[in-house]
């Protein structure tokens, strides 16, 4: 039955919502297993009821053999035929120190030095792992309910698509988005913001997208990158990778990155070189609505 079970390590940043994406699992009717030592994996998998086929594991990286251990018992399951993903919580270091003050309570490794001493040693030790996840999460941004909404789009319904793809607008004003696979930057488009009557309006509005996408190289822009995407898309499909999250940035996320945006989500999904596989295509404009 080892074969029919898929298994989700929960892992990140201390106070970057690990909790909570657990509990959420929860509710969509995960199995769920909290602070289990990576070496016990495949006894889990051994001892959960056989009707059980989505289980959930937290795993608190403390342990000084976290990397190795949990790498060890990673391969040993996929030699047994279990599915397996790794999802990294992140957040941004002051996110994560408004946090700990507003709770009162000590990072786990900070000791008797500061919080932001704690979170960097923690984020050092994770760092192999975080950049061998499948999926990364940037909570920085989210309350506790906005990342409950986002891991239900994750987790909800299984769905059938080989290849699901985020497409994410932002504004570099705001930070880059800690959780892209990709980051493409166009600001060199010639910015609405400076026509008066557009300055209102946004990149969803046709007026806007019609001026992007008549500026200077973006047709050029949009072929090649499209062309790119589909280099990678049947790359990670072929490493079994799910998930995938391109970020298109412009100054104040409002204008050229969300018409951009838009405009990929319509062409991803139809190249002509993933024509045998299923991509589904999503857009999430990050700074939407944000003062510029």
């Amino acid at each position: 039955m080892k074969g029919d079970t898929e298994i989700l390590v929960i892992t990140g940043m201390s106070g970057a919502g690990r909790s909570t994406v657990a509990h959420t699992l929860e509710d969509l009717d995960w199995y769920v297993v909290d602070n289990l030592p990576p070496a016990l994996l495949g006894n889990l998998i051994d001892l959960v009821n056989v009707s059980v086929k989505k289980v959930a594991v937290v795993i608190d990286v403390r342990g000084r053999a976290f990397f190795d251990d949990l790498t060890k018992s990673l391969a040993e399951l996929a030699d047994q035929g279990v599915s397996r993903k790794i999802l990294f919580v992140d957040a941004a270091d002051d996110a994560l120190v408004r946090r700990f003050e507003s709770t009162r309570r000590p990072h786990p490794l900070q000791g008797a030095e500061r919080i932001l001493d704690g979170i960097a040693k923690e984020r050092e030790r994770l760092r192999e792992v975080r950049d061998s996840a499948d999926i990364v999460i940037d909570s920085s941004a989210l309350n506790i309910h906005q990342l409950e909404k986002k891991i239900n789009k994750y987790f909800h319904e299984e769905s059938e698509s080989d290849l699901r793809v985020n497409i994410l607008s932002f504004g570099y004003k705001y930070g880059i988005p800690v959780d892209a696979d990709l980051v493409m930057d166009c600001r060199f488009i010639a910015n609405p913001h400076w026509i008066p009557e557009l300055r209102p309006l946004t990149g969803k509005d046709k007026a806007v997208s019609d001026e992007v996408l008549k500026s200077a190289n973006v047709q050029e822009f949009l072929e090649r990158y499209q062309s790119l995407f589909e280099t990678m898309a049947s790359g990670f499909i072929s490493e079994g990778r799910k998930f995938l999250t391109l970020a298109i940035g412009c100054t104040g996320g409002k204008h050229r990155s969300v018409a951009i945006t838009e405009e990929l989500v319509s062409k991803l999904s139809k190249g002509k070189n993933l024509a045998k596989f299923k991509i589904e295509t999503h857009a999430i404009h990050r700074d939407l609505g944000r003062e510029i």
